[in-house]
């Protein structure tokens, strides 16, 4: 059976047409094709990426800590964060401080994880995003179910605006990505800054210096 189409205008059934043709009146009523229009004068940026990240992620309420190895790392987690509680991480070298065998269970069983630590793959100053990919990731539900995020970002991996994030990720080989700008936060309420209000509480990022 063929379907069949009513056209209307202010309620009132004026005609009746196929799917087909409706496809077809389309195809001849298209516009011409005209060329993108050149981005190349938006990526241009007269800020310094690493300090201009620096200051971004402070000002939505994440942390820095400039560190120059695993070392002081992993001396800022035990320092900072409460021994004892669930800490998880996709990278084997912290595995002195933090689960690694995690990733294969069922995600509800992250319900009381205190701390992720991960890596980023690189970082956008302008928003202090940082991309990341499901190979880091674990689980995709694992840094907006803990309460607190680290993320690991080797400071040379820092591109200054969107569009070099976006032409670097255009040709990258991955199933599923996201950029994080944290920690997650809301202002619906009465315009009431809320950090926390649908994913990790707080956000620091290791940024690496020398690497």
């Amino acid at each position: 059976m063929k379907a069949v189409f009513y056209l209307f205008i202010n309620g009132l059934k004026i005609k009746k047409m196929s799917r087909d043709k409706i496809l077809a009146a389309i195809r001849q009523n298209q516009p011409a094709l005209k060329p993108l229009p050149s981005l190349s004068g938006l990526n241009q940026c007269t800020f310094e990426a690493k300090e201009q990240y620096k200051n971004v992620l402070k000002s939505i309420g994440g942390h820095i800590v400039e560190v120059d190895n695993e070392t002081e790392i992993v001396q800022y987690i035990r320092e900072n964060y409460t021994q004892g509680h669930r800490f998880i991480t996709t990278l084997p070298q912290f595995a002195p401080i933090a689960e690694t065998n995690w990733s294969d269970n069922d995600p509800h069983d992250l319900e009381n994880v205190e701390l992720m630590l991960m890596a980023g793959t690189f970082g956008v100053a302008e928003n202090s995003a940082i991309w990341v990919t499901e190979g880091g990731l674990g689980q995709r539900v694992a840094p907006f179910i803990c309460q607190n995020l680290a993320i690991v970002l080797n400071a040379h991996d820092i591109v200054p605006t969107m569009h070099e994030a976006y032409e670097r990720i255009g040709s990258a080989d991955y199933g599923f990505g996201v950029f994080i700008a944290g920690p997650s936060k809301t202002a619906d309420i009465e315009q009431s800054l809320v950090l926390g209000a649908h994913g990790a509480r707080t956000l620091v990022v290791f940024l690496v210096n020398g690497a």
